[in-house]
Formats: structure tokens, sequence, C-alpha cells
């Protein structure tokens, strides 16, 4: 099929009366989790990931795609108003966006944020929609030794590009890949780590580590973090921007959509570094660099535009070849893996009402982000003033009922609080538990894939050097090895 003949599939997919509504429940969960500071994307998505677990796969993907993208319209109204990130890829938005509230405009920026994240949606999926399927075919000649490499260098990435030490990154990746190893053999049958414990058996499940790791551990780092006191409370005059504000805005918003876009094919770095980089080169090129920070509206719509488009374009090497190239996307193929769904080329090519559905409803649900939080501003601004002691407690609520309901075990309770606290030592320890949950999420397809190549080569480890394919992804991934341990070295003699 041809790109215009997949995207007919799709909305036909996307336009059925219970995709839409999902569809509309994850874009207003999304905007309505962004709103509340501390409480982000991953966290939601981690939260409501027991409830998706009923539902189909296309439903489930489409309803967690939605939350993910409609949070990052979300943050921006904490930005503005309150001056405070509900999300981290939000938080360059303060710069300028809260000047302009501060100055009567609020209105202005709150539109503003919403037309370019509109805009940066739309293209965004544009481009998932022309580069996904090229990708998936290509990616269609890879054998085991192929997905094993570039799982590797995938697992390698995502643990030297994430934020923070890149040791402790690696570390965190052996730990999931332990997490990973616990369960049932699959070729002999036998229980392996399980330590006699019959629970553990099945192995750890993913709402589990997500729950604990992202959840929990969030709200007790939050806990620990005073109450935000002030907000802008003014009255939002106008809503829509002026000509002048619009024409300032375009060329910023384009821009941002481009660089989002570039980083958001990149593993490890994803809205937040992309949202930083565009508003960073909104300053360098302009005429009057000292604007910015004072309420220059291209401040608001460069960033916003490009952590919205880093959302979408991050899609892509998720769907098409299996490798997440961020937290979020992490919990996404863990969501796949759970709903039956084997992530790779296969999705584009054997499942393409779910590949497709999911990119018609980017569409739609990038112009329900649009319909919706325009009039609703000043709802979100009476939800701002909601002492977040009184949110915490139905939070962990929410994530005991989820835990127990996939399985109806209370072990998978005590093991969600274990690694809340085991989460909240990693936050103490400035170590990402991102890696950790890839590790765990592509550690059993790696074993696979790693006894198949074994086996098909008779035992020669030389095989993922000999196929080509599999050679450029083993260089590439011994070169960020390398660039990481010549980084260390730097920093080692400097400090010395």
């Amino acid at each position: 099929m041809g790109v215009i003949e997949s995207l007919a599939l799709g909305f036909q997919v996307a336009l059925s009366a219970q995709n839409l509504a999902y569809c509309f429940a994850g874009v207003a969960l999304g905007t309505l989790i962004g709103v509340l500071p501390g409480i982000g994307p991953l966290s939601t998505i981690g939260l409501l990931f027991p409830i998706t677990f009923y539902l189909p796969s296309i439903p489930a993907l489409i309803m967690l795609a939605g939350i993910y993208y409609g949070a990052q319209y979300g943050g921006a109204i904490t930005s503005i108003l309150l001056n405070l990130p509900g999300e981290t890829s939000s938080a360059v938005t303060c710069l300028d966006g809260y000047p302009m509230a501060r100055g009567g405009r609020a209105g202005a920026a709150l539109a503003i944020s919403a037309l370019a994240s509109f805009l940066a949606g739309c293209l965004g999926t544009l481009l998932i929609a022309l580069a996904g399927p090229p990708l998936g075919e290509w990616a269609l000649a890879f054998g085991s030794a192929e997905y094993f490499s570039l799982m590797l260098m995938g697992l390698v990435g995502s643990a030297v590009l994430t934020q923070g030490d890149a040791v402790k990154g690696l570390a965190m990746v052996v730990v999931g890949l332990l997490i990973g190893l616990i369960g049932t053999d699959v070729n002999s049958g036998l229980p392996r780590y399980a330590f006699d414990v019959p629970e553990l058996v099945d192995g750890v499940g993913f709402t589990v580590i997500a729950v604990g790791l992202f959840a929990v551990a969030e709200i007790a780092t939050n806990l620990e973090r005073r109450e935000p006191q002030t907000a802008y409370t003014g009255a939002l005059t106008s809503i829509m921007p002026n000509a002048a504000e619009l024409a300032r805005s375009f060329w910023p918003a384009m821009r941002g959509t481009g660089v989002g876009a570039f980083f958001g094919l990149l593993p490890g770095t994803g809205p937040a570094l992309s949202s930083f980089a565009a508003y960073m080169l909104e300053k360098k090129i302009a005429r009057e660099p000292a604007r910015f920070g004072k309420g220059a509206i291209e401040g608001v719509a460069a960033p916003e535009a490009a952590n919205n488009a880093a959302a979408q374009a991050s899609f892509i090497p998720t769907l098409t070849l299996g490798i997440p190239g961020t937290a979020v996307m992490t919990l996404m193929l863990g969501a796949m893996v759970m709903q039956g769904v084997t992530p790779g080329p296969q999705v584009v090519t054997g499942n393409p009402e779910l590949f497709w559905g999911i990119v018609a409803s980017m569409w739609i649900g990038n112009l329900m982000l649009l319909v919706l939080n325009l009039p609703l501003v000043g709802v979100w601004v009476r939800l701002l003033r909601i002492p977040y002691r009184w949110l915490f407690p139905c939070v962990v609520m929410f994530c005991c009922i989820g835990n127990y309901a996939v399985n109806n075990n209370p072990v998978d309770v005590y093991l969600c609080a274990a690694l809340g606290v085991f989460g909240y030592v990693l936050a103490k320890l400035e170590c990402e538990p991102a890696p950790l949950l890839l590790g765990y999420v592509l550690g059993p397809l790696m074993e696979e894939h790693l006894r198949r190549a074994m086996l098909l080569s008779r035992g020669d480890p030389t095989v993922f050097f000999t196929r080509p394919i599999s050679l450029v992804f083993m260089v590439a991934t011994v070169l960020v090895l390398l660039f990481t341990v010549k980084g260390l070295d730097l920093r080692v003699h400097r400090r010395g």
C-alpha cells in the first residue's frame, strides 16, 4: 500500500467511536496530569498502564500515545501561569511564558503554545507516516544477529546519552537485565532467580516496575519539595494573540519543529533537550537577544513546538525498530509487549491497522488538544490551586489498586512499594531509572535473539561481526563506549 492508502486505513481505524473516545481520554488525561506539577507523562502512563491492560491493543496504545503528547502541552500551562514546569521539557517555557503572563498576555502565551504544539504535532506525525514504512522495510532484512546488535547499541546508547553519569547509566542497564532474567527459563522451563518465591516464577511484572520506579518514587521525591506558593491568577482578558505575535511566532515554531524532530529520532535525548536547543537557537539568531527572558513570544513558540515534535518523532524508532529512545517510549514498548504485539518492523507490515491507526490518531489527538485546551484555561488555573498534599494520597491509592488488579496478587503491591523505595534511593544517588526499565524490557528479547543467533551459527560468536548490518551496529556500540571513556578520562584529568 502507498502512503495515501495507508493513511486512509489509519483514519478508518482512528475515527471509530471507540478509538475516538480513548484518544480523547488520553489527551485530556495527559493535559490534566501535565498541568499538575511533579506528575509527568512517565509516571502517568505507569499509573494508568493497568487500565489499558484490559483494553484491545489499538485503543490502549492510542490512549497511551495521547497521554504522552497531551502532557507535553499541559506542562506549558504551569510554566506560563505558575512559573513552574509541569514537565522537564517545559522548563524553558518559564523563561518567557511567565513574564508574558505577568505582563497581561497570559492568554496569548497559552494560545501560541497550543498553536505551536498543534503545528509541530501535525508535521511530526507526517514525518512518522513518511519515514516509518521505509525504515520498517529496511529492518525486515534483520536476522537474530542484527536484532541482538541493534538492541545492544540501543541499551548502550540510552545509558550513555541519558542525563547524569554514563557509568551509572550502564549500571542501571545491567540491573534491568538482571531483573528481566527473573522467572522461568524459556528453553528449560526451570525457574531461575526466583529464590523459592512462588510469585516470582513468572517474573516481576512490568506494571510493578513502572509504577514503583516512576509513580511511587516520584511521589516520595515531590514530598520533599516545598509547594509553590505563587501563581498567576489575573484575568485572562485576551486568549488569541495579535497579528504581530502570530507573525513573530511562525518561523520560530517551524524551526523548533525541525529541531524537535531531529532530537526525537536520537536515543536518550527526547523533548527536554530539544526544547532547550530550540530556545538557544532562537536566541542566537535573534536581532534583539536581550528580549529573551523578558516576555519574547519566540521563546514560547520555539520550545513548545520542539518538545511536541520530539514527542511525535520518538515514536519512529519505537514502532519500526522496537528500540525506544526515551523512558516514555520504553513504557510504550512494554505496553506493546503486554498487548501481545511484537515490536519491530513487523508492526508496519504485519499489523498495519495498529501502526497507521496510531499515526492517524495523532493528527486527531493534536486537533483535540487545540480545541480542548483553549476554552479550559480557567479550569486549569483552578486546578493549580489544589495543594499537592491532597493529591498524593489519591495517586498512591490508584497505584496500589492498579498493581493488585492485574493479577489479584498482593505480592505485586509489596514489590511495587519496595521498588518505589529503590527508585527513591536511585533519585538520591542521581541514577536515572529509565535505562533500568529499558534493560528489563529488552533483556528477554536480547536473550532470545542471542540464543537463536548462536544456535544458527553453531556456537560461532563471530556471526555478530561477519554479517554487515550487525557489524555496523557493533562498531557503533564500540565507538559510543570509546567516546564515553574518553569523556570520563577528560573529566578525571580536569579534576586532577
